[in-house]
């Protein structure tokens, strides 16, 4: 069943559904690193408290829209204006994590052959700590252990994918837009 606006229609459903599914995966991650930050009397790391920002506006954007969209009150060019904006702030976030990332096989943290690195690494996060109230480093946080990199990991992929998926519903958005702007075509009588 295609609804109200046809298969345009069902697929922006879908869209936004899956860009509030990542968006609360990647709140959950973040919010779980500033959580051991601040346990550790450490201030968290900006990266990742403008990740927790990006994302809780973009959730709470989905679900407002979602509801509209269900309404059948949604402006769709207003939509597109501000799925495009989120946009730029996504990549912003998927560039911002990923830059440090991009560099880092998660694969050898903990090895032998970068035992040395990681002893260092250890020192400087046990400084940090240890002094309390200190900022920790993004790119030191990331090499902490291999449970960190990958989690870090999977928060940049969805930082990409939710870059596709609001490219898309603007896309979606502004069809959506054109077609309810389509005056019906007269009937012809004989």
């Amino acid at each position: 069943m295609a609804g109200l606006n046809g298969a345009l229609g069902s697929t922006f459903k879908v869209v936004r559904i899956l860009q509030a599914l990542s968006l609360i995966a990647i709140i959950g991650m973040a919010a779980y690193f500033v959580s051991q930050m601040v346990s550790h009397n450490n201030a968290p790391s900006n990266v990742l408290v403008g990740t927790l920002s990006v994302t809780s506006i973009a959730v709470l954007y989905c679900a407002i829209t979602y509801i509209l969209y269900i309404d059948n009150i949604l402006p769709f060019l207003i939509t597109t204006g501000m799925d495009g904006m989120l946009l730029i702030a996504l990549v912003v976030v998927a560039v911002v994590v990923g830059k440090p990332l991009s560099y880092l096989d998660c694969q050898i943290i903990g090895s032998s052959s970068v035992s040395e690195s990681t002893y260092q690494l250890g020192l400087e996060l046990k400084k940090a700590f240890n002094k309390g109230g200190t900022e920790i480093k993004y790119s030191n946080w990331i090499g902490a252990s291999k449970v960190t990199c990958y989690e870090m990991k999977a928060i940049w992929g969805l930082s990409i994918a939710l870059c596709i998926l609001f490219a898309f519903s603007a896309i979606c958005s502004v069809c959506l837009w054109r077609r309810s702007k389509v005056i019906a075509p007269k009937s012809v009588e004989a």
